[in-house]
């Protein structure tokens, strides 16, 4: 069985696209491309599950197109509708960088302090300056600047936490 801790969500998929079964993928990380895997992960049910792939072609920067292995009607196709799709956190791991959508989940350590101030929820990049969204809400800059650390292993990110930020 494939635990969440295993896995990172990488996006969700869309609507069935024509009859033989394959299905929009709208991405935060393209990592599927990048590394060499040949399954994705879907939550189902709320149960994670692997699918095998079939083939992929992009339609832009932020969706392709999936025809996952035993998927081959249009009717199975929108049953994965709306699914969140992960990846394995071992196959990425090899990077010495991880991506954004592999932070999620890491906790923020303040290297003033040496305290945990939360563990990261989402990343915001709708502007041009990232934030870490924590769990209860507060928002910090991923500002490379503030990043003492990032510890892949114990998925935490120690950072200069400017003072009066967490007040806010």
């Amino acid at each position: 069985m494939i635990k969440e801790d295993e896995v990172f969500r990488i996006g969700r998929l869309g609507k069935a696209h024509g009859v033989k079964g394959e299905v929009s993928f709208q991405f935060d990380d393209d990592i599927f491309d990048s590394v060499d895997c040949d399954y994705l992960i879907l939550e189902v049910d709320g149960i994670l599950v692997p699918f095998f792939i079939e083939e992929y072609r992009f339609r832009s920067d932020t969706v392709a197109l999936v025809k996952f292995e035993d998927v081959d009607s249009q009717q199975r196709a929108q049953e994965l509708t709306g699914c969140d799709v992960y990846f394995p956190r071992s196959l990425a791991d090899e990077d010495d960088t991880p991506s954004l959508a592999m932070l999620v989940g890491y906790a923020i350590v303040d290297a003033t302090t040496n305290t945990k101030v939360g563990r990261i929820a989402t990343i915001d990049d709708s502007t041009v300056n990232l934030l870490f969204e924590l769990e209860d809400g507060r928002l910090i800059p991923a500002n490379d600047d503030l990043i003492n650390n990032i510890d892949s292993k114990g998925k935490v990110i120690t950072m200069t936490i400017p003072e009066g930020l967490l007040e806010l």
